[in-house]
Parts: structure tokens; sequence; C-alpha cells
């Protein structure tokens, strides 16, 4: 395997991988200790803060309305997450926060996220300040896209559409929850799932 990386700048890479026979995806051979966060029938296992508004229809997590956000109630810290997500209002805005607190209102306080906004689609965010810019192009209203994140020591790397977007080596917190930014735009979320490392 040949990798070419392409630097962004200090901490932020692109990388390519040129894949010689089979191609490696994140639904290869699957661990055993894959969980899921979502049950599809309802939200245990989430505690929804703040002004939010999140249901469960059609085997879907729906961010309904409101600002605030969906956590779970566990922490984590070493592992890989795998979800889907379909925007459902134009100029949709979200995120996906991790290893953040519970302290701060509407969202958690200095949090790293991966943006869902329809203007930054996949960039990476330490509050409100962007750290990586947006990868990729946005995701057409009502089409479903697929997002992999892995989280491991300081690093953070990121795939859209099983596509290496970028990785990041300087993350500064150890554990904490995984949450779901709403941005008071309609959005649903499904197939979300968890591999903790050891």
């Amino acid at each position: 395997m040949q990798h070419r990386t392409l630097w962004l700048w200090p901490g932020v890479s692109l990388v390519v991988a040129l894949l010689c026979g089979t191609v490696a995806t994140g639904r290869g051979a699957e661990p055993a200790d894959w969980q899921p966060l979502f049950n599809g029938k309802d939200l245990t296992g989430w505690v929804q803060m703040h002004e939010a508004t999140f249901q469960v229809q059609d085997g879907c997590v729906r961010l309904v309305k409101g600002h605030g956000w969906l956590r779970t109630e566990k922490e984590y810290g070493d592992f890989v997450l795998e979800l889907e997500f379909r925007p459902l209002e134009k100029q949709y805005d979200s995120g996906i926060f991790i290893r953040c607190t519970a302290e701060g209102k509407p969202w958690p306080e200095n949090a790293w996220q991966v943006n869902l906004s329809y203007g930054a689609l996949g960039g990476l965010v330490r509050g409100y300040k962007p750290v990586v810019p947006a990868p990729g192009e946005r995701v057409p209203v009502n089409q479903w896209a697929s997002l992999r994140l892995e989280v491991r020591g300081r690093t953070a790397k990121l795939q859209l559409n099983g596509e290496p977007a970028w990785a990041y080596d300087k993350l500064d917190t150890d554990r904490g929850y995984i949450g779901i930014q709403a941005e008071d735009k309609a959005f649903e979320f499904r197939n979300i799932r968890l591999l903790e490392l050891k």
C-alpha cells in the first residue's frame, strides 16, 4: 500500500491511499466488540440537553428543533464511531461532539466537534474556532451520507462517505461524552455504532 500525505497546516493532513487488491472499509471484517449507540426504537442511553428536541421516527434519531444537544450517558476515550446522517432542510447545521463535558449551554463548553454545517461539512471545530477546514462537497438535502471517526490518543481521523478526509494530532482531552448538536435545523441520524479501542 502506498500513501500520499498532503499537509494542510500544522497538525492536519489529508491522506490519500492507493490500494492494490481489496479495498479496506470500515464495514469489512467486523470485530465482535462493535456496539450500537442507538437501538432504533427510543433514546435509551442518551440524554437530551437544554432546549433541543430529539425524537425517534422510522428507526432514526430525528433532530426536530431547538438549541442544545443529545449526549451519550457514558463517557468514552479511544473509539471508532460510525453513523449515517441526512439533512432535512436547506442551510442545515449540526455537528458531532467528541470527548466533551456536560458543562456549557446551549452546547458543551469549548468542545471538539466535527461540523455538519452545509458550509463547512466535515470540518473540525474547537468551541467556535475552525481547526481543520471542510474537506469536501456539501451533502444535498434529504440525501444520506456516512461518517467514520477514529479517535485514539491525541489523534482523530475522519472519513466521509468512505473516503479519507483528514487526520489531526493535537487533541487535548482524554475522555468525554459523544453528542449530536442541535442548531434548530432538522436532521436524521441512523446506524450509530461504536467500537471502543483498548
